[in-house]
């Protein structure tokens, strides 16, 4: 049965809007269903970026752009794609933020989500199929919505997280907008306003813990593998009770990733590895500190640590490189209450002096002198002069690295750090940052931003037909990205700039995939890992209706 006027231009996989031909007005009965004259995709392009630089507030321009989105998918991302840099702070990270707090408030449109509920379990297979629409699903990015990142627990209304991923992913890599599926996992939330809110869209329960929440993840995890076979399964912002667990359960079972544990460390990792470029030192000599043990603080550690066993330590002597602070201070393997993620990087009292001292960062600092400091604490300011200057005393180029977002939770601020070390430090920060003049040199400052990893790593993974995403994979990324900057160009940054974002998801796309071949795990017969990828990105043009 061939579709109405009606139902193509309100789909947004098919809607060109005013950019239909004449041949499709008169086939599909488009005629007088929209204005006479036919515009170009770059027309179209010009007109809604001049609509958007005209909303007064970052809100209103996520609101504006994500309506262009229920509309007229093409058109959405060929506009993001020209303004990938001006747009990634509206479309995601920070103002997306605003978006999850306000959802139930904000609701229109469900965005091709799936809204899963633990209390109805029966309809976890129905709700994918009917979201996906016999479309063929490689890529979901799915939530509980737990820990998102800076604000917390979000229940129902974190699902704006699950689908600003996946533009990014889109944007960025080209995964194609009509095979991905974004999945919120509603198992009640535990923030009070929530609860107390008559908006609110989600489950109003306090949240379910243990076999009977597993119980649920695994039914659905089951559910996506039955009907998506192809499936690359992205888990996000999950609970730091949870993150790690479900990660370990599933990442020997089939192609998964989760960007917390994972992505961060990817880029961390990627970032450490063009700091080491600039400065020439080698990744084994380095002393490791973490100021912040949670699901990201603990993940990163673990990749670098992984790192350093690939090139060649011992674990055991590897361990010795790694310090975890959280807020009791220095985590010590005597201390009751450590996750299994921390307890690897506990160090022993004895090793110490005055171990009973260490409960603060400025105090484990003047005791370890690492070379490296990555903060995911989200308590700002904390890296302060006294610290990063006994840091710096220690070493010639210190590897500073503030992650916690948004701004106001930033441990530091790059241009203090530059100030503080008179220059010689190397700095990423987890926003973006702008370039700070000192002394006639201009330091550009790389923005450990995951989205400069995890959609080449999507790209690759799925053009690989990878059964699985191994570390060899991951570290391949990383190394594709570290290798990048120019260690001669004084003031030069650690990471490329999310700017040339398309450019750089494709070196790291061609890198992953170039390993899964390696490594063997392709299930299609594949020869060629760049042709591969190629073939498998998406561009947003439009092409004629075949209905």
């Amino acid at each position: 049965m061939q579709l109405t006027a009606q139902q193509i231009i309100n789909n947004p996989f098919l809607n060109k809007g005013t950019a239909f031909t004449k041949e499709e007005r008169d086939q599909y009965g488009l005629n007088g269903v929209l204005p006479p004259a036919v515009q170009t995709l770059d027309q179209q392009v010009a007109q809604t970026y001049a609509q958007y630089l005209q909303k007064p507030s970052a809100l209103e321009k996520r609101i504006f752009l994500m309506d262009i989105f229920n509309h007229n998918h093409v058109l959405f991302y060929a506009l993001f794609g020209q303004h990938v840099a001006e747009f990634m702070p509206i479309v995601y990270d920070p103002t997306i933020a605003d978006t999850i707090e306000n959802y139930s408030a904000l609701f229109i449109d469900p965005q091709n989500a799936t809204y899963l509920s633990i209390e109805d379990q029966d309809h976890i297979e129905d709700a994918l199929k009917a979201s996906a629409d016999g479309r063929d699903i490689r890529l979901i990015v799915v939530t509980d919505a737990e820990g998102i990142l800076g604000i917390g627990d979000w229940g129902t209304q974190g699902v704006d997280i699950a689908v600003g991923k996946l533009m990014v992913y889109t944007a960025a890599a080209g995964i194609d907008p009509s095979q991905v599926l974004p999945v919120v996992l509603d198992s009640g939330t535990n923030n009070e306003s929530l609860l107390n809110d008559d908006l609110y869209l989600g489950l109003r329960k306090q949240r379910v813990y243990g076999e009977e929440y597993h119980a649920f993840v695994d039914k659905f995890v089951a559910s996506a593998r039955s009907l998506f076979p192809k499936l690359y399964l992205h888990f996000e912002d999950f609970g730091r009770s949870n993150a790690a667990d479900i990660l370990d359960q599933y990442k020997d079972q089939l192609t998964t990733f989760n960007d917390d544990i994972q992505g961060t460390g990817i880029i961390v990792l990627a970032g450490i590895l063009g700091a080491l470029n600039i400065s020439k030192q080698k990744m084994t000599d380095q002393v490791y500190m973490s100021f912040g043990a949670g699901t990201a603080g603990a993940g990163i550690t673990q990749r670098i640590y992984e790192e350093y066993l690939q090139q060649g330590m011992a674990p055991e002597e590897a361990r010795k490189h790694f310090y975890l602070v959280d807020k009791q201070g220095l985590l010590f393997d005597d201390m009751p209450d450590l996750t299994p993620q921390q307890k690897p990087f506990a160090r022993s009292r004895s090793e110490f002096t005055n171990a009973d001292e260490l409960t603060s960062l400025a105090a484990a600092v003047k005791a370890v002198h690492p070379t490296i400091l990555v903060g995911t604490s989200t308590v700002p300011g904390t890296f302060t002069e006294e610290v990063v200057t006994e840091m710096a005393a220690h070493t010639d180029r210190p590897i500073i690295f503030p992650l916690s977002n948004p701004t106001k939770l930033a441990e530091a601020k790059a241009e203090d750090l530059i100030k503080w070390t008179d220059g010689r430090a190397l700095v990423a920060t987890g926003i973006p940052a702008a370039d700070v003049e000192y002394k006639g040199v201009t330091y550009a400052i790389g923005q450990a931003n995951n989205a400069l990893v995890y959609p080449g790593l999507g790209l690759g993974t799925i053009a690989a037909t990878s059964k699985l995403l191994t570390d060899g994979m991951i570290s391949a990324a990383a190394h594709s990205l570290g290798g990048i900057v120019d260690p001669d160009q004084a003031g030069a940054a650690v990471l490329p700039p999310v700017k040339q974002l398309a450019k750089f998801s494709q070196t790291v796309a061609n890198a992953v995939a170039q390993e899964a071949l390696d490594e063997g795990l392709n299930e299609d017969p594949i020869t060629d890992a760049k042709q591969a990828v190629a073939d498998t990105k998406w561009t947003p043009e439009y092409k004629p209706l075949n209905l």
